[in-house]
């Protein structure tokens, strides 16, 4: 993974920030695929101690969100399910994209998870043409095999990163 440059920074959601963090918009292609701020941070707030939003800034501009979730177990019905960690949601501006705030933003995540012990990055994703599997893919992300809803799911060995 590359060396974050010094101007790229994840900060918390404050009062101060929050107007700004859902006022964030992904391209209008993209909506299909990822859910936006608002849905993030009330399911950051259901979903508590698992659940870590973070803002991605560029100096003082704000240029995406991103948030983690740590120890969930996606079907605790299965005895065999394992607790995972991994990114939950990625939204980077439209007029921002292309900048390498996702790839800093899923090396923040990965780099907390090996903070707290975690050896893999899990993450789901719609599948087709215009989704965003190639980009993970790039980043070292593999399909499980697994589907989470109608989402892919894929993960990203940190031994091997």
């Amino acid at each position: 993974m590359s060396v974050p440059s010094p101007a790229l920074r994840l900060e918390p959601v404050t009062p101060a920030t929050i107007d700004a963090a859902l006022a964030l918009k992904v391209r209008p292609d993209q909506e299909r695929l990822v859910s936006p701020v608002v849905k993030s941070l009330a399911e950051a707030y259901v979903h508590g101690d698992s659940a870590w939003p973070r803002l991605i800034f560029d100096g003082d501009r704000l240029v995406g969100f991103v948030m983690a979730f740590f120890d969930i177990t996606f079907y605790p019905d299965r005895p065999d399910d394992r607790p995972r960690s991994g990114l939950w949601r990625l939204n980077i501006a439209a007029e921002e994209q292309s900048g390498g705030y996702g790839r800093f933003a899923v090396e923040q995540v990965a780099a907390e998870i090996r903070r707290r012990g975690g050896r893999r990055v899990t993450v789901t994703y719609v599948p087709g043409d215009d989704g965003p599997a190639g980009f993970y893919a790039r980043l070292g992300f593999r399909p499980t095999g697994e589907l989470s809803g109608d989402q892919v799911v894929a993960e990203l060995d940190l031994a091997a990163a």
